[in-house]
């Protein structure tokens, strides 16, 4: 008795990673979020990859939820760095492209 389903027939579903939204707190897959990153120098920048080394933070792709983790200082907090005005706007443009 075979199952066709069964993860030996070579079914095997892949599992999409979720990750949280640092603004909404809402689980999203990985791939819909954007991920800012402090690498290894200390630069906070935006991973358009999603590959870049360093400490990640992931965001909604909608600019309420970054003008609420500005506001809480979360994306400082879960860097563990200093935000500067720069890097708030890379994020913005970041999210202003991908909303058109």
């Amino acid at each position: 008795m075979s199952n066709k389903n069964s993860p030996r027939q070579g079914t095997m579903i892949k599992k999409t990673p979720m990750r949280m939204c640092i603004g909404c707190h809402q689980m999203f897959a990985k791939n819909t979020l954007i991920r800012v990153v402090k690498n290894g120098q200390g630069e906070v920048i935006v991973d358009v990859t999603g590959k870049a080394n360093g400490r990640g933070a992931y965001l909604c792709k909608n600019a309420h939820c970054l003008a609420t983790c500005i506001k809480n200082k979360a994306l400082a907090r879960h860097l563990d760095t200093t935000i500067s005005q720069q890097t708030i706007d890379s994020i913005q443009t970041v999210i202003v492209n991908l909303q058109e």
